[in-house]
């Protein structure tokens, strides 16, 4: 693993020294943009629309726009002297639960590992902070960016989330088009929940795959070796009208098959039919009282 960020984390008064490795890569499939008239790969170039020059690393510096048109220009050590000398330090906050804080707040993952002569402090503050369930709140100053974080254990290993700030998360209230009144229909609730349950499962992180990314590098081995390539067109999505019925649908969908003749598995209890029937009427659904089964009469014998 390649070392991103080198520091400590601080608590209180203790340091301790640890490296920082990304705990994630992105598979996503680079791609470049073409010229198709003669094949080769197009160039970004840095140009001046006003000099109508291409201009070099060197004689480019920062700015922010306050206006329409107008900056303020900023050199590299003027913003360098905005960090302080915390800025090669994870310093811890506060501990909470990790319940706490719900999932919208955190953005990527790190890991930490001790550094130089810190062993022993590291095992001490990830035993601590095991043995006490709780998770560090921290902030941390990464490529002149500031930002929260949060420290935890994770395996034996201690890892670390930069979290979004609270006013970086956009309020629900800014969601268009959300109901202002709750109104469910009970009957399809009772079958939302069912369905629910008949797809509960533990989670297994090895099940999920990028099926996009697969096709994707079926499709350029395909073409790499030079063979014809049809791609099948997508079946249309058919318009389930009716809620009650797609939710009746999924449930038969996902009900348990038994792989063994011997073996038998639970099926979710059929409830008794109300003695109901349903008319749809203009203003939604009435109950009438279903015909009663008559008594047939003794037949007597012809004189």
């Amino acid at each position: 693993m390649h070392t991103v960020w080198k520091g400590a984390i601080s608590f209180g008064l203790v340091h301790v020294p640890v490296k920082m490795f990304s705990a994630t890569e992105d598979k996503d499939i680079s791609m470049r943009y073409i010229h198709k008239v003669c094949g080769s790969p197009l160039a970004y170039v840095r140009k001046c629309p006003s000099c109508e020059v291409e201009v070099q690393w060197e004689e480019i510096t920062k700015g922010y726009e306050y206006e329409k048109g107008k900056f303020v220009l900023f050199e590299k050590d003027e913003l360098e002297a905005l960090n302080d000398s915390s800025s090669k330090t994870i310093t811890i906050l506060d501990f909470v639960d990790l319940t706490e804080i719900d999932p919208i707040y955190f953005q990527k993952t790190y890991y930490l590992s001790p550094d130089q002569a810190g062993g022993n402090a590291y095992q001490l503050l990830m035993t601590a902070m095991r043995d006490t369930g709780k998770i560090g709140i921290a902030k941390i100053s990464i490529r002149s960016k500031s930002s929260l974080a949060a420290i935890r254990v994770l395996d034996d290993c201690l890892s670390m989330e930069t979290i979004f700030y609270p006013d970086e998360i956009r309020p629900v209230s800014q969601v268009p088009n959300l109901p202002e009144v709750l109104n469910v229909n009970e009957k399809e609730l009772t079958m939302a929940k069912l369905l629910i349950d008949q797809l509960s499962t533990p989670f297994e992180p090895g099940k999920y795959t990028d099926d996009y990314r697969a096709k994707l590098l079926d499709l350029i081995n395909h073409k790499v070796a030079g063979e014809e390539i049809k791609i099948a067109p997508a079946k249309p999505e058919a318009n389930v009208m009716d809620l009650m019925a797609a939710l009746q649908a999924s449930i038969e969908a996902v009900k348990p098959i038994p792989t063994d003749p011997g073996t038998t598995t639970a099926k979710p209890k059929k409830r008794a039919p109300k003695k109901t029937s349903v008319q749809a009427t203009a203003g939604g659904e009435t109950e009438t009282p279903a015909p009663t089964k008559r008594k047939k009469a003794a037949s007597k014998p012809k004189a």
